[in-house]
């Protein structure tokens, strides 16, 4: 009996008792490849010396200080350090203690950037179906994901959702990719113009959308395409970048691949690699400005915002990213392990897709290859491939609502930008095991049902 009141009230989950690298450890001295990085935030691996000595240090010379009252020098060090990293002029950069919050953060701000500006008739946001934003209310309802928002629609605030861009289950024979890349793209225009472009704060969007659809990357252009569109009608760009970002992808912010820059932008996750909680949002000066020039006050705040020990966690892992020169490695892993997932999966009967950039992959588990035609949904296939993949010694991602929010299942991997060659075919082979198993005997209990 626990009295953690967990996200699911009747799992019996084992205790973590230590990490190494890639591996976690049980009570029991049972190894786990982590090939989620928990929920893709574990990039550097689990017990990095150098990044526990930069918390160490930190928390003996000063451990918490109120942002209201002070800065620390971790957390100017911090923000000097993205606003040089990111792209373009996101140069302000408000640090806070996860992706929820940054969110939020970014939908606060811009909505208040807008009544700085004397344009107060902005009112709403569009997003994407199938995009995940976050848990908090704001967030939840940008998200896109039906499942997860259904029980608290009645608290949503009212948002347009357009569709996303998604290839595999959206794009016509007929099409290139461009061509359908560029048409999913102009339906912000179209939405844009049914609801009316002066009442629309922001577009937001993740470059490379992670949880609720498994590692789909837009077509090339698409984004191009999106960021004129916001600058024609004087809509905001919000890329949330929370899991995709920090070098996940292969850059160290994803909006670099696509060759455009946000107005506002949303990191988390891999930014503390999971050494403490940590999130952040970064804004353009444009929009910093209209506030300094205008109330000089952002109406918006939380306790542990610029947490000192968080942002010399996260200052450890920029130095670990730059001075190892871990981004090149993760695109060379990527494809690595790309070529091994396509190598013992590519062919398999009940696996539809194998997609995504860098160290971010996602493999859609089908029923019918043919015709896209998922499990059904009441087969709580994601439940089983965890719980499989767990006895194996494997944690990854497992997602159901992967086609619609309801139907379909998809499987996350994430692991750290430290996982060698060896690591990566371990992983792999117990991947393919896990989908070998779960599909076989779910195949097994539809054809008996029917």
């Amino acid at each position: 009996m626990t009295h953690i009141f967990q996200r699911h009230c009747h799992a019996q989950l084992p205790i973590a008792t230590r990490g190494e690298g890639v591996y976690l450890f049980d009570q029991h001295g049972k190894a786990y490849l982590d090939a989620s990085g928990g929920a893709a935030v574990s990039c550097l691996g689990h017990n990095h010396p150098a990044i526990k000595q930069a918390l160490h240090q930190q928390i003996d010379q000063l451990s918490y200080a109120h942002s209201g009252f002070f800065h620390t020098e971790a957390s100017e060090q911090l923000a000097d350090r993205l606003a040089k990293l990111a792209p373009g002029d996101l140069n302000h950069v408000y640090l806070v203690s996860g992706g929820s919050e940054a969110v939020e953060s970014a939908l606060k701000l811009a909505r208040q950037y807008f009544v700085e500006v004397g344009q107060p008739q902005r009112q709403r946001f569009i997003s994407r179906r199938q995009s995940y934003h976050g848990n908090t209310l704001g967030a939840l309802a940008v998200g896109g994901n039906a499942l997860r928002r259904e029980p608290f629609s009645p608290l949503l605030m009212p948002v347009e959702h357009i569709s996303p861009c998604f290839a595999y289950r959206g794009k016509s024979p007929e099409e290139t990719s461009f061509d359908y890349g560029q048409r999913m793209a102009n339906e912000l225009e179209e939405r844009l113009l049914a609801v009316g472009p002066e009442t629309v704060i922001a577009f937001i969007a993740e470059p490379v959308v992670g949880a609720t659809a498994g590692a789909v990357a837009a077509e090339l252009g698409y984004f191009k395409r999106i960021r004129e569109i916001c600058d024609q009608y004087g809509v905001l760009l919000i890329l949330d970048e929370v899991m995709c970002g920090m070098g996940r992808t292969g850059s160290l912010f994803a909006q670099e691949q696509e060759d455009i820059v946000a107005d506002i932008v949303t990191i988390a996750k891999g930014l503390g690699a999971g050494y403490q909680p940590i999130g952040a949002m970064i804004a353009s000066s444009k929009i910093y400005d209209a506030i300094d020039q205008g109330s000089g006050f952002f109406q918006h705040g939380h306790t542990y915002m610029g947490h000192a020990v968080a942002a010399a966690g996260s200052l450890a892992v920029l130095d670990i990213i730059a001075q190892q020169k871990i981004l090149q490695g993760v695109k060379r892993a990527g494809d690595l392990l790309q070529q091994s997932l396509t190598n013992k999966l590519g062919e398999h009967e009940f696996v539809g897709d194998i997609r995504g950039r860098g160290l971010f992959r996602g493999i859609e588990i089908v029923k019918d290859k043919g015709s896209k035609t998922p499990f059904s949904i009441n087969s709580r296939l994601h439940t089983k491939v965890k719980a499989k993949a767990m006895e194996l010694g494997l944690m990854c991602y497992p997602m159901s609502g992967t086609w619609d929010g309801d139907q379909g299942h998809h499987i996350l991997l994430a692991p750290s930008f430290i996982i060698n060659d060896d690591e990566i075919e371990v992983l792999a082979e117990k991947m393919a095991a896990t989908i070998n198993s779960v599909t076989q005997q779910e195949y097994k209990n539809e054809k008996n049902y029917a």
